[in-house]
C-alpha cells in the first residue's frame, strides 16, 4: 500500500516492479493483491505489452483514503508511546 500511495500520481505500478520492490513472490503478492482488490483498496488492469501480458496496479481513492487512516492512526500511537520531555 505505501509503494501504491507513493506512486498514487504517477504511472500505475506493474506487478513485476512492485514484486521486486518488496521482494515477494508472485504468490504471496498475488493474494495480498486479491485481498486488497476485494476490499476496494486496489484496482488491478491487464494491458497487453507485445505478447505478453502487463498486470497495472493503482490505490483507489477508497485505498488512499484507508491508507492514511492507518498512517495518521500509527502516528498517534508513536507520539503516545514517546516519553514526554517536559517531565524530565
Amino acid at each position: 500500500m505505501a509503494a501504491l500511495y507513493a506512486a498514487r500520481d504517477l504511472e500505475p505500478l506493474d506487478f513485476t516492479k512492485l514484486k521486486a520492490l518488496l521482494n515477494a513472490t508472485d504468490g504471496n503478492l498475488g493474494s495480498h493483491l486479491m485481498t486488497l482488490e476485494n476490499a476496494g483498496y486496489v484496482s488491478v488492469a491487464k494491458q497487453l505489452a507485445g505478447r505478453k501480458t502487463r498486470t497495472c496496479l493503482n490505490i483507489t481513492p477508497a485505498g488512499a483514503s484507508a491508507f492514511r487512516n492507518h498512517t495518521n492512526y500509527l502516528r498517534e500511537i508513536i507520539e503516545a508511546a514517546e516519553p514526554d520531555p517536559s517531565t524530565n
